[in-house]
């Protein structure tokens, strides 16, 4: 986390910043700076330290040979920390744009910058408030959405539980927050009042660098594994990168409380460390990504592409990727509305399993999140139900979590089993089963279910711009008929590449188009090679 530069590091370092002396007490940077530079103490100290409304709390004191900063030195988010020089230093500034160019053509004094800024967010993460306060209820749902939010992109906050945390309401009172108005996240001095994801992502500045009159290379939709797959390569490559994300990096996968088959992790990686790590490669070739910028529609009759945003203007792209994934579907019950967020959950991670401790709970669907779901929660709930409509999970789930739900005294496997009611007072409180070979139901006190069944895909923004199949999956390639291409229009003397879709230069990618595998390493797969595709077609 604090690694020693070697006097060769330094020199090499030289060329790309500019050097100064700073006078004791100088503060170098602040919480809520933007776009400041990293520094490397060539003599004296830096002190690094957040601050509170209590007082300042130490964190770490660089010496010589040793560097500020952490993963907004790549990201460009503003600051979370203070940086005060003690007694007269010297040091070596290198300013963010210098900083991303070192890390793309050293490889050594790279891989060095990128561990350490890794793992000191993970750090801030786990011992640090972080510049927001999340103040809420366990058993809202939109404070589950905010929770989430903010720990899928990895930002230090502290919770306040207005049910059980003294002192919250001093808080309230402070701001004038009635508590009808919870959620609030309360950051830089202002109190945001249950606000949208998108209106967060803006106060908190994930989105500083986005440029929205650029005409890019390539616009991707959906920073899920194929989404980042590709900016990755896209910008590795010396394309024009924007990446459009509704909520957080990761997608589906990102929900995933561990992957245990993807190659080069033995041991596994959650999808969230996954989806972090993506996330910052592609920034660190260039890539610009737009957290909580939902598409919401894509003109094809014009050159260049508009992709029509929920947040800002339409961005322009010579190319697209369609990377906008798929979700879970939802159960076919009434009351399914209601309990989401304050009893039924789409995905199976950290914060969700906070809420479920010691209790029952139950899980539908047979394929591999679920799987991934259960071995999870069975290490914190006091039992797991997992409820499949088939026989089994052989035809839909990977072998090695099978074995795992076998061997645990803690997961019981329903089979031929769904819902037929759920029911509570504003939160989840039971859940009736049906066994469809045998007829019987079973009603128990269950408050906590996870739907993780089939897949729809997210097209609806496309406004069937391209062909998809009957199951509104986008169909590409060799798999659009000629008669399909005719309807469309396809303007070309060649057929659609590989990933190409019914519009040419538009392509899709992952789980959101038709045929794909659904797994994370095909995900990665499709993205990385779609931009080889896409070089072929702006060369055209």
């Amino acid at each position: 986390m604090f690694p020693q530069l070697s006097p060769d590091h330094i020199e090499r370092l030289k060329q790309f910043g500019k050097c100064r002396t700073a006078a004791d007490g100088e503060i170098i940077f602040d919480e809520g700076d933007v776009d400041f530079p990293m520094h490397v103490v060539l003599s004296g100290e830096i002190e690094i330290v957040s601050p509170t409304p209590e007082g300042e709390t130490p964190i770490v004191v660089h010496h010589a040979g040793e560097f500020t900063g952490e993963v907004n030195m790549i990201t460009g988010r503003r600051s979370l920390v203070r940086g005060r020089v003690r007694g007269q230093s010297e040091i070596l500034e290198i300013d963010r744009e210098a900083l991303k160019r070192l890390v793309r053509t050293d490889s050594e004094l790279g891989e060095i910058f990128l561990r350490a800024f890794l793992m000191r967010r993970v750090a801030l993460i786990a011992n640090y408030p972080g510049d927001a306060v999340l103040i809420g209820s366990n058993h809202s749902a939109d404070t589950l959405r905010l929770k989430e939010f903010l720990t899928r992109n990895g930002h230090p906050h502290t919770y306040l539980d207005v049910d059980r945390d003294p002192g919250v309401q001093a808080i309230l009172d402070q701001f004038h927050i009635e508590r009808h108005e919870i959620p609030v996240v309360v950051c830089r001095r202002a109190a945001l009042r249950n606000p949208s994801n998108a209106m967060l992502a803006n106060a908190l500045g994930f989105n500083l660098g986005v440029d929205d009159e650029k005409v890019h290379d390539v616009v991707v939709v959906g920073a899920g594994p194929a989404g980042l797959a590709a900016a990755v390569y896209a910008a590795s490559e010396g394309l024009n990168v924007l990446v459009l994300e509704g909520n957080a990096p990761g997608g589906q996968a990102g929900s995933s409380s561990r992957i245990e088959n993807y190659l080069g992790f033995p041991t596994g990686i959650s999808g969230q460390d996954l989806a972090g790590r993506a996330f910052v490669q592609a920034q660190k070739f260039g890539a610009t990504v737009a957290i909580a910028r939902s598409a919401t529609g894509l003109n094809c009759d014009r050159s260049p592409f508009r992709v029509n945003c929920s947040e800002g203007p339409p961005v322009m792209g010579r190319s697209v990727i369609i990377a906008s994934g798929a979700q879970y579907r939802k159960l076919t019950l009434e009351e399914v509305t209601k309990f989401e967020g304050a009893g039924i959950y789409y995905g199976a991670t950290n914060v969700e399993s906070q809420l479920c401790t010691g209790e029952e709970v139950a899980i539908v669907g047979g394929g591999n999140s679920a799987g991934q779901a259960a071995v999870f929660l069975s290490g914190c709930a006091s039992h797991v139900h997992v409820l499949v409509r088939g026989k089994g999970l052989s035809d839909t789930m990977s072998q090695y979590l099978i074995v795992r739900i076998e061997e645990s005294p803690k997961i019981t496997l329903r089979p031929f089993t769904e819902i037929s009611a759920l029911s509570g007072n504003g939160s989840l409180e039971s859940i009736t089963w049906r066994n469809n070979k045998t007829g019987e139901t079973e009603t128990r006190p269950i408050k906590h279910l996870f739907s993780m069944t089939g897949a729809s895909p997210n097209t609806a923004w496309l406004n069937a711009c391209v062909t998809m199949d009957e199951k509104q999956f986008v169909k590409t390639g060799a798999d659009l008929t000629p008669e399909e291409l005719t309807a469309a229009k396809w303007p070309l003397k060649r057929r659609p590449y590989l990933f190409e879709t019914s519009i040419p230069r538009v392509f899709a990618v992952g789980d959101v188009r038709s045929g794909s595998v659904k797994r994370v390493a095909s995900g990665v797969g499709e993205g990385s090679v779609s931009v080889q595709l896409v070089h072929k077609v702006l060369a055209e």
